[in-house]
């Protein structure tokens, strides 16, 4: 009998009520996609952080119950596709990657694993604690199939100073880990993706920058690039899509005059994105 389930994910990252960002908004990118999220928080906030909220990290012996429940729920052979992203505590960091072991160790077929080393970004620098962000580097991005870091998380991996495309591309290759880098600058009034293949080779896919975007941008591209993986695409294609996506609901937002990603309003397009893109092979 063929397998008629839908495609599943794991996401472990935080939940932020009332913004579209982190682990809460990536659960709507992947059900546009069709494929069934599973979000277990790190942290739980009102709205973004960004706004001054104050959130709740989630318990050590809290988050690992709750990733054993999942298993018991033998959820864990199932999984398509495992995302992280935001963790509070290193303590959440090292309970993620025993889990994402045991995943890998119990599945016929493993499910592609994205780790979005979320640690900072330019000009503020580190946002997380320092060894939150030790643990993300020495434990999760081992782990990891694919990276979606932006520059800044690239360049603190790499341990050099990160500025343009090439340099990402340097800094990947030195890494040794395939990575689909966000926030790249392009052209003039170009913002975009470089995807970093394992082989060495890099495609900057670049868009219009806007005057001022929406957070989560960086958490629709891991879950849209995610997705792609996860459905069998090529990387380039599923980099691609991820690009387009981005680019289009950020002009949706602009359209509708929202604050936040309006991935409910755009939910049939984000499988389909059509914005435009340039792709460039460095």
């Amino acid at each position: 009998m063929p397998d008629t389930r839908s495609p599943s994910a794991l996401i472990l990252s935080s939940f932020v009520a009332a913004s579209r960002i982190g682990g809460a908004a990536q659960q709507y990118v992947l059900a546009a996609h069709r494929i069934d999220p599973v979000l277990v928080p790190t942290a739980i906030f009102g709205r973004s952080p960004a706004k001054g909220a104050r959130g709740e990290p989630t318990a050590p012996e809290a988050f690992r119950r709750m990733l054993g429940d999942i298993e018991a729920d033998a959820v864990f052979g199932l999984l398509d596709l495992v995302i992280t992203g935001h963790f509070s505590l290193p303590e959440q960091v090292e309970i993620a990657a025993g889990f994402v072991e045991r995943i890998r160790a119990g599945s016929v077929r493993p499910p592609v694993v994205i780790v979005d080393p979320i640690m900072g970004d330019a000009p503020k620098g580190l946002y997380v604690k320092a060894e939150v962000a030790e643990a993300i580097a020495g434990r999760l991005v081992p782990l990891a199939d694919w990276i979606t870091p932006n520059l800044w998380e690239l360049g603190r991996l790499a341990g050099r100073e990160v500025r343009d495309a090439k340099g990402a591309a340097a800094a990947a290759r030195a890494l040794g880990k395939p990575a689909l880098v966000t926030s790249v600058p392009g052209r003039a009034g170009e913002i975009g993706l470089l995807l970093c293949e394992a082989g060495g080779g890099a495609t900057l896919i670049s868009h219009r920058e806007a005057e001022q975007a929406p957070s989560g941008t960086g958490d629709l591209v891991a879950a849209s690039f995610g997705a792609g993986l996860a459905e069998g695409l090529l990387p380039s294609a599923a980099a691609e899509r991820a690009a387009r996506a981005a680019a289009e609901a950020v002009e949706a937002a602009q359209a509708l005059g929202v604050a936040d990603l309006p991935l409910v309003a755009i939910a049939g397009r984000l499988a389909a994105p059509r914005a435009a893109v340039r792709v460039e092979r460095l």
